[in-house]
């Protein structure tokens, strides 16, 4: 392979895999893409020239990946927005550095089946290095294809595996001769093309209506005090309209993440002023709240009279956006997180939790970025019943950013058997089946409600109950039989 195919199309792999991610839709593109960077690895000629090819293709898949994270830098621009160009180049160089591993360990331990669990493991050490970012795995590009529903069998890490089996098993399929190679080629990219998915249920609905309430607050505007009282009296109109037609009234409503600008402990009045619109319905919405110097990013129930019910601070922050990592030395400079409205950043919450709201089940609320971690999900001290996702994807922007994210929640649908209840404050709110399926939703850029049946929950699903755990240790094992091969090889030839 001539070298500048070596340099240059790596590269262009990752962009065409990237298609593979919303809004793009495109999943068997995430499978050239990956075929095509395998092979060029093949070709490699030195360890150092494999890094390469790892590291050119995961800056080209991540810089497309991930081009909205300009987005939360531009919205207060003159703060921020110098931020934007090095936050796109650092989130994809960052991203390449862990696809450069695989393919460095896959050179170092000398078989091009070796890339196939290396590739995987750096997306298990993606998710949980540095608080972790599995944003744009490859197993996020699947919500909308058979193979997708793998993630109840094996979750993302499992299916990450299987998708990087499947690229390098057509790239040596590529090499055979005969008629015979072609519909075993077909057989293996079958699961990743935009098939119906008829085959599975239809999925049984519950009694209980759930309202979904989205303001489509744009972030620039949200704190305005000229459109506060706009954003907050569309909510609690949303909240007071009659049920739809053929609906029966709402046994719960949900607003979004941060859905009212005042702290929690001086909005007595406002709290009552809200259960009373939701009519006897419960109310579950996203408030910030300060406990002394500490503030929280939290989700809050309210029984029918305005009384809190249940509090829930999240736990798995942003950094940069909800926290600064170093923060002190950051606030000598200016430094400071993006989110927070008091303070210099939010606390970390205790940790995962379900609220128990009485006849409508046991729920698991999620707030925005917590819907990323499909172990934050697993990491429940039970099984709820069914999971509230309250975001403000304002801060994604109106493109890729929201779809994306979207796409997780689906993700952690399908893994756990669980319906989703998401409200997202400029969208997509949505209502989502155990099977990752939107149901019903509004989208992006919209105001107005939903009022859906809330899904009844699946039998726990097999990943629901191991977690990451049997995929990690699966492919530590692989790969220490690998590095014990690659030593033994290595005393052969010094003897």
């Amino acid at each position: 392979m001539p070298d500048r195919n070596r340099r240059y199309l790596p590269l262009f792999a990752g962009v065409v895999a990237a298609m593979g991610q919303a809004p793009f839709d495109l999943p068997i593109a995430m499978i050239v893409g990956l075929a095509v960077a395998f092979r060029v690895m093949r070709h490699a000629r030195t360890v150092r020239d494999a890094a390469w090819v790892g590291f050119a293709f995961g800056f080209g898949y991540f810089a497309v990946a991930l081009h909205w994270i300009v987005s939360p830098f531009l919205v207060d621009a003159a703060r921020h927005g110098w931020m934007a160009p090095f936050a796109v180049v650092l989130m994809a160089a960052g991203g390449a550095l862990f696809w450069s591993l695989a393919f460095w360990t896959a050179a170092r331990l000398r078989g091009f089946w070796m890339l196939v669990p290396c590739f995987a493991m750096v997306e298990v050490l993606r998710a949980y290095v540095f608080t972790g970012f599995p944003w744009a795995a490859p197993a996020q590009a699947m919500v909308d294809v058979p193979a997708g529903q793998a993630l109840s069998w094996v979750g993302p890490h499992g299916l990450n595996l299987l998708i990087a089996a499947v690229a390098a098993t057509l790239v040596v399929l590529r090499r055979r001769q005969g008629l015979a190679k072609w519909p075993l080629m077909a057989l293996l990219v079958l699961p990743f093309l935009p098939l119906p998915l008829a085959w599975l249920p239809a999925g049984a609905l519950g009694d209980s209506v759930v309202r979904l309430v989205q303001a489509n607050a744009p972030q620039h505007e949200k704190w305005d005090p000229l459109m506060i009282p706009v954003f907050y009296d569309r909510q609690l109109t949303f909240t007071e309209a009659p049920p739809t037609e053929g609906m029966d009234a709402p046994a719960l409503v949900i607003w979004p993440e941060t859905a009212i600008p005042w702290r929690l402990d001086r909005s007595g009045v406002i709290l009552e002023e809200i259960a009373a619109a939701a009519n006897g319905a419960q109310v579950i919405l996203g408030a910030q709240r300060s406990e002394g110097e500490r503030h929280f990013n939290a989700l809050v129930a309210l029984d029918p009279l305005g009384n809190l019910s249940w509090i829930y601070d999240k736990h798995h922050l942003v950094p940069f956006g909800e926290y600064m990592p170093l923060g002190d030395l950051a606030a000598r400079f200016g430094i400071y997180g993006m989110a927070p409205q008091h303070g210099a950043g939010f606390s970390r919450g205790a940790g995962a939790q379900v609220m128990d709201l009485g006849a409508l089940g046991r729920a698991l609320p999620l707030i925005c970025y917590e819907a990323v971690f499909a172990h934050d999900v697993n990491a429940a001290p039970e099984r709820p019943d069914f999971i509230v996702h309250a975001t403000n994807d304002a801060w994604f922007g109106t493109y890729a950013g929201p779809q994306q994210h979207l796409a997780q929640a689906r993700m952690r649908a399908i893994e756990q058997g669980l319906p989703v209840a998401r409200a997202a404050n400029t969208g997509v709110t949505a209502m989502i089946d155990p099977w990752g399926r939107v149901l019903s939703s509004i989208g992006l850029g919209q105001a107005g409600f939903l009022d859906a049946r809330l899904p009844l929950p699946l039998a726990p699903t097999l990943y629901s109950r191991t977690g990451d755990l049997p995929a990690a240790l699966l492919l530590l094992g692989v790969l220490s039989v690998g590095a014990l091969r690659r030593r033994a090889r290595q005393r052969a030839q010094s003897e």
